[in-house]
């Protein structure tokens, strides 16, 4: 089954660029032209995944991606046009999963919307049992890419699920921050260990009941990160 793909951006040369592009892989792609009708068109369809323009008419990039956080976990890719690291982190900030700087290479928008679909994507139904992480209060269902704390599920974007997981499965071994980045995000990503904190202190915001005294997500002091139940 084809994946479905919304591509969000006011300039329609850019739209049918990409569109054209990913036609040619396969992908079935949808567009929305400002920031209103990118919303509501989330709101009423299933896609697997967003690129979303940082400057739109009637709503910017950042308050889309805020208020789609509200109800939905799709993975957001932000198109921006400007190299300021303030508006990288921003993005990541309000929800977004990675960024790519404009003009950007067709390749590359596509190398990285196929590692983010490849990580995150839909479980195939199974008759199995999925494989479910207890510890303490925090519940982890890696095949429904799922956690909750005690009876409240925790919503939580692709990346910092990620993250998180990886951690989990992974408790007392403590991750650099060039470690996370390049397991999480891949070795080909151009971002820089900033994006991991940002993700880190988002997590944590979302499953520690005091962020700054954490009961899950530790910090090795100059060293990195690690979970502990």
């Amino acid at each position: 089954m084809a994946r479905k793909v919304l591509v969000v951006d006011d300039e329609k040369l850019i739209v049918k660029g990409i569109r054209f592009s990913l036609e040619q892989d396969g992908f079935e792609v949808y567009s929305a032209y400002d920031g209103e009708e990118a919303l509501e068109m989330i709101r009423a369809n299933d896609y697997d995944i967003v690129l979303l323009d940082l400057m739109l008419p009637k709503m910017n990039g950042l308050q889309v991606c805020q208020q789609v956080r509200e109800f939905s976990n799709v993975p957001i890719i932000m198109l921006t046009a400007k190299g300021e690291d303030m508006d990288k982190i921003m993005g990541l900030e309000y929800g977004a999963d990675d960024y790519i700087t404009k003009p950007f290479n067709i390749l590359e928008v596509k190398a990285r919307i196929k590692a983010i679909i490849r990580r995150t994507g839909k479980p195939e139904k199974s008759k199995e049992q999925s494989r479910v992480v207890q510890a303490g209060d925090l519940k982890l269902d890696c095949d429904s890419r799922r956690v909750f704390i005690g009876d409240r599920e925790v919503n939580l974007t692709a990346k910092e699920f990620d993250v998180l997981q990886l951690l989990v499965l992974n408790p007392n071994k403590v991750y650099s921050r060039e470690n996370l980045l390049n397991t999480v995000w891949g070795y080909e990503y151009p971002g820089d260990v900033r994006t991991v904190d940002v993700h880190i202190r988002r997590l944590r915001e979302k499953i520690e009941d005091s962020p700054s005294e954490p009961r899950y997500v530790h910090t090795k002091w100059g060293v990195g990160y690690y979970f502990q139940a």
